[in-house]
């Protein structure tokens, strides 16, 4: 049989350099099957009855999987110098293939560790945008690999490499502009505690308005109340302003800013049938007998003026002077409304819409669809009551009102 074998190497000379290369790949291939018949059939079964959660993340990572091309690499290098030392390729060709791939697949193995690390720990540390840093260390990992992989092309010293990477910084710089930007920003937003991941960002420059839901090197997502997902570039969203709800929902308290607007036509001072109806309002029984006694006493003290009959000549009462009371009344009384905060009931400039009474307070439920609830009952109950007040709220013409003009 080997007699057999070397007659008919002898006669087709050819195979005597293909065959080396067929064994050394059918070698490969064999180890290869075999190392991830084992991974799967074996360890990967038990990973997954484990209760621990971190082996089932390397799994979906890929690691060990990885794992199982480093062996048939391995294999080949050792023994490669058997098979292919007298084919035309050489040895030397075949280790070259081999290191290079050995830089590669540990290239790989390390990127399913750092990705791992960063499905087990992201959600524990959220405060930290790990995954940024991760994004980081891989680029490095990357550079340091096609360093690796150039020195052993060239044959020349990863050191001598590095040594050399001034003279062409300026072309690094151009490649990676965008991420140096990035990582500057990261470590500004880090540093300075500006973005955290759940925190509630409104960017309008970038039609964002929802929850951070994840901090990446290059892109920060977030995650609209519509359930749409807006991507901005990370160096972008630090250059232009934006919007952080944090320091409300911490607080404990949302802002309520609101304005009626008044008719200024229906503003009028007080009569005593007007005061009668307002003293039956338990918020404002113990108000308006104070402003009695107080305008008594000061109307007493006037010696400017000795005509009673006009009625500018003394101190009254206005109904929108005693809505804002009640107003102010109602809101302190009000369980919704926290009392230990900015608490302001004011007039604003008189324009072409009317007097503007503005609401200035803060709600002690900052969940957005209890907080809408809070505001839209209290504005619901005020704009009912400002009929009751003789006041009008000032509105532009509609075409009900044009009709009942024209029906006039």
């Amino acid at each position: 049989m080997i007699a057999l074998i070397n007659s008919i190497m002898l006669d087709y000379p050819i195979l005597s350099n293909i065959l080396p290369l067929f064994l050394l790949a059918i070698t490969s291939y064999l180890s290869f099957k075999i190392t991830r018949k084992f991974l799967i059939h074996l360890i990967i079964p038990q990973i997954n009855k484990s209760k621990t959660k971190l082996d089932d993340i390397l799994v979906k990572n890929h690691l060990f999987l990885r794992i199982s091309y480093l062996i048939p690499i391995l294999i080949v290098n050792n023994f490669a110098y058997i098979i292919v030392n007298n084919t035309p390729i050489g040895i030397f060709t075949v280790k070259l293939v081999i290191n290079i791939l050995i830089v590669l697949i540990f290239f790989r193995i390390i990127d399913s560790v750092l990705s791992s690390i960063t499905d087990a720990y992201s959600k524990r540390y959220e405060q930290i945008p790990l995954r940024s840093y991760i994004q980081i260390i891989k680029i490095f990992i990357l550079i340091l690999s096609g360093l690796l992989i150039i020195s052993i092309l060239s044959g020349v010293s990863p050191w001598a490499l590095l040594g050399s990477i001034g003279a062409i910084s300026a072309v690094l710089l151009l490649i990676f502009r965008d991420t140096i930007l990035s990582l500057l920003a990261n470590l500004q937003i880090t540093s300075n505690k500006l973005l955290q991941l759940h925190d509630w960002v409104e960017a309008p420059a970038f039609g964002a308005d929802g929850n951070v839901i994840e901090i990446a090197l290059h892109t920060i997502k977030v995650q609209n109340w519509d359930k749409t997902i807006t991507v901005i570039p990370t160096h972008k969203l630090i250059d232009s302003s934006f919007k952080n709800w944090k320091g409300m929902q911490r607080s404990g308290g949302r802002r309520i800013k609101r304005a009626i607007n008044i008719d200024i036509t229906s503003i009028k001072f007080c009569d005593e049938s007007m005061l009668s109806k307002y003293e039956k309002i338990d918020l404002l029984s113990s108000y308006l007998k104070e402003k009695k006694k107080s305008l008594i006493q000061s109307n007493k003290n006037k010696t400017y003026s000795r005509d009673s009959s006009s009625i500018l000549n003394s101190r009254q009462l206005t109904n929108i002077g005693t809505f804002r009371a009640y107003i102010v009344s109602y809101l302190k009384n009000h369980e919704k409304i926290r009392q230990d905060m900015t608490f302001l009931i004011r007039q604003l400039n008189p324009s072409e819409s009317g007097l503007p009474i503005e609401i200035y307070v803060f709600a002690n439920d900052n969940n957005w669809a209890s907080y809408e609830n809070i505001q839209s009952d209290i504005l619901d109950h005020l704009v009912a009551a400002t009929s009751y007040f003789d006041l009008r709220i000032f509105q532009n013409p509609t075409g009900h009102d044009l009709n009942k003009l024209v029906k006039n």
